[in-house]
């Protein structure tokens, strides 16, 4: 039977974006299926009391990305593909940040060069807002993305680097499925001792 995935992302987030190369993994492996949907780590801490502007820069950016995927899911297109080709130039090539590389984005995704106009109209904020609003009340406030829901059930993460390949995908799937399907069921956590491995 195919489990149908959510997950929840910020494009300009290298956790969740190396999360996201293990979900195309596990697609590989088991009978999955994921919807991609936003998450905004802007919207998250923008009432948050300090908030870091250097941060708040790419945070931005990410918003911009995002306003251009819900203009792309609007007409049709895979915002899973968009997220592709935009992760791979921002965390694996690691273009700039700008107005150009998410046009490349549009390019290589086979996207209407057209919709890079939606990075600045806040009309489709409401709707950004509804896809973040969504996970994060599922998961709660105090984490980030990227979160991974299956029916009623979500975590934040898994959070890992590198992200699995092959059978290790499908083995860390399995125990993520366990885990989801465990009432009352709330943290896993250590340390992180390396930073986030793209390639």
């Amino acid at each position: 039977m195919t489990v149908a995935a959510r997950f929840w992302f910020d494009p300009v987030c290298p956790w969740a974006w190396i999360t996201s190369r293990w979900m195309y993994e596990v697609t590989a492996v088991r009978d999955v299926t994921v919807e991609w949907r936003l998450m905004s780590l802007r919207m998250l801490n923008e009432a948050t009391p300090g908030y870091d502007p250097a941060k708040a820069t790419g945070h931005a950016y990410g918003l911009r990305a995002q306003r251009i995927a819900v203009a792309a899911r609007d007409a049709g297109a895979d915002v899973g593909l968009l997220y592709t080709a935009l992760g791979t130039l921002i965390h694996a090539e690691k273009r700039p940040k700008d107005d150009e590389t998410l046009a490349a984005a549009l390019a290589e995704a086979g996207l209407d060069a057209g919709l890079i106009a939606a990075a600045g109209d806040e009309s489709y904020d409401a709707a950004l807002r509804a896809d973040h609003d969504e996970g994060v009340a599922l998961v709660g406030k105090d984490v980030g993305t990227p979160i991974l829901a299956v029916g009623d059930a979500a975590i934040f993460g898994p959070v890992v680097t590198p992200a699995p390949r092959g059978d290790d995908a499908g083995r860390l799937w399995d125990g993520v499925l366990l885990v989801l399907g465990t009432d009352g069921f709330f943290e896993l956590k250590r340390g992180r001792d390396r930073d986030p491995q793209v390639a």
